[in-house]
């Protein structure tokens, strides 16, 4: 039976373990993408499998990443450098993640002194309105009516304060645990070279 051969990280033995299957190594990332290798992005979907994948474990331990290539590496100095090209391309979609939280609490207080000003004047123009509720027909109504637009403008702020920030930080924290963890290659080893262990 053929030795594999292993390229980067040794995994801890209480890591949760991600495992990917491919041929070859150019298949984890994106080829459209011009970047240094380093710098690549990976392949949306070698990302979503990760991410996936990562998702269904328990945050209290860490995760490793596993892959299996069915043929040899190309390139043995490429397929010692995809741990860190992995881990560098889920730093950059933390930075990302972060980017866009810092964006959607920015709309949210935008959000927020549009609302509270709206509220406030849709409140003094009932308030106003009160004495003639009984004189004039319908402007009770209308008055009624002023008092709700006033809270449904406070709808868009209070969503995102209480429920669209937190997904996003979620994604940032996992996006964290994904650029902190070991990467192995495991593959073939080149048909021409002695087999030998890295």
């Amino acid at each position: 039976m053929t030795t594999p051969t292993f390229y980067g990280d040794e995994i801890p033995l209480e890591s949760h373990l991600i495992e990917i299957r491919i041929r070859k190594l150019d298949q984890m990332f994106d080829s459209r993408d011009p970047s240094p290798f380093l710098a690549q992005d990976l392949d949306d979907d070698a990302q979503q499998y990760v991410v996936a994948s990562a998702q269904e474990f328990s945050r209290r331990l860490p995760l490793a990443l596993v892959i299996h290539m069915s043929e040899p590496a190309d390139s043995p100095e490429k397929a010692r450098d995809a741990g860190e090209a992995i881990r560098e391309h889920f730093t950059r979609q933390s930075g990302f993640t972060s980017l866009r939280l810092k964006e959607l609490l920015h709309d949210g207080w935008i959000s927020l002194v549009i609302g509270l000003g709206f509220l406030a004047a849709t409140l003094g123009a009932a308030a106003a309105l009160a004495p003639w509720t009984e004189k004039i027909h319908g402007i009770a109504v209308f008055r009624e009516g002023l008092i709700i637009c006033g809270w449904v403008a406070m709808w868009r702020p209070i969503q995102l304060f209480l429920y669209d920030w937190w997904p996003i930080l979620d994604d940032r924290h996992l996006f964290d645990r994904l650029s902190r963890m070991p990467v192995r290659i495991v593959c073939p080893p080149p048909p021409s070279a002695p087999l030998r262990r890295e």
